[in-house]
C-alpha cells in the first residue's frame, strides 16, 4: 500500500509517519520507485502500537523508541520485553524532599519485604513499588498507617488481577500485539479495576453499614 492508504488505515497523518521514519519508530517503507514507497501489513500493527504508547501509555519518544527496541530484539525473553513497557508507563511519582518521620524509608523496608516474603520476581527499586512505598508514606502522614496491617489482603487481590491480565495478554502471540495489550490493559485496565472497586465499595458499605443507616432513619 502506499503511504496515503497507510494514513487512512491507522488516523495518522502523512507528516506524523514520516517523522517517525526518522526518529526510527517505523520502518521506512520498500521503495518501489525514486518517489515512492511500498507499506505493508507490518507497518499497520507497528503503528498502532506507537500510537498506544504515545495516547494511552502517555510515554515520550524517546520512551516509544526504548519499547520498540525490545520488541524488535528477538534475543530480549518476552518477561524482560513486557517489564520494558509496564514500567515505562507506570506514573512516576514525585519524591519528596525530606522524610523527617522516616516514613517513607519504613515504607520502602515495608514493601521490600513484602516481595521477598510473597516470592514476587519484582525488585524493590521498580517504578511500581517506589510508587506503592510513596502512598504508603502518605497514608501514614494522615494518620492511616494502619493501611500497612492488610497489605498482604492486598496483595492476594493483585495478585489474582495481575494473573487475569496475564491470561488476556498471552492471547496474543505478536511480540508488538503483546506490547500493545500492556499498554492498554496497565492504563486502561487501572481505570477499570478502580470503577469496579468503588461499585463493591458500595455493595460492601451496604452490607456492613446498611442495617444500622436502616435503624437510623425515621419512620415515614
Amino acid at each position: 500500500m502506499r503511504i496515503g492508504e497507510l494514513s487512512r488505515r491507522t488516523g495518522v497523518s502523512v507528516p506524523t509517519i514520516k517523522y517517525y521514519v526518522r526518529e526510527g519508530l517505523l520502518p521506512a517503507g520498500r521503495l518501489t520507485s525514486p518517489n515512492q514507497a511500498s507499506y505493508e501489513e507490518s507497518h499497520v500493527r507497528r503503528l498502532r502500537l506507537i500510537r498506544a504508547l504515545l495516547d494511552v501509555g502517555g510515554l515520550s519518544v524517546a520512551g516509544v523508541r526504548e519499547v520498540i527496541a525490545a520488541v524488535d530484539d528477538p534475543e530480549r525473553p518476552v518477561h524482560k520485553m513486557l517489564g520494558t513497557a509496564a514500567n515505562l508507563v507506570t506514573p512516576r511519582v514525585e519524591e519528596r524532599a525530606d522524610d523527617p518521620e522516616g516514613a517513607l524509608a519504613a515504607a520502602r523496608a515495608a514493601v521490600a519485604d513484602l516481595i521477598t516474603r510473597r516470592g514476587w520476581r519484582a525488585y524493590p527499586g521498580a517504578p511500581a513499588a517506589e510508587a506503592l512505598a510513596v502512598a504508603l508514606a502518605a497514608l501514614d502522614d494522615v494518620g492511616h498507617g494502619g493501611f500497612a496491617e492488610v497489605l498482604d489482603d492486598y496483595a492476594d487481590a493483585a495478585e489474582r488481577v495481575a494473573r487475569t491480565d496475564l491470561d488476556y495478554v498471552a492471547r496474543n502471540v505478536d511480540r508488538g500485539e503483546l506490547v500493545e495489550s500492556v499498554v492498554i490493559g496497565t492504563v486502561l485496565g487501572d481505570a477499570m479495576f478502580a470503577a469496579l472497586r468503588r461499585i463493591a465499595h458500595i455493595d460492601a458499605s451496604g452490607r456492613v453499614f446498611g442495617a444500622e443507616a436502616d435503624r437510623a432513619a425515621p419512620a415515614s
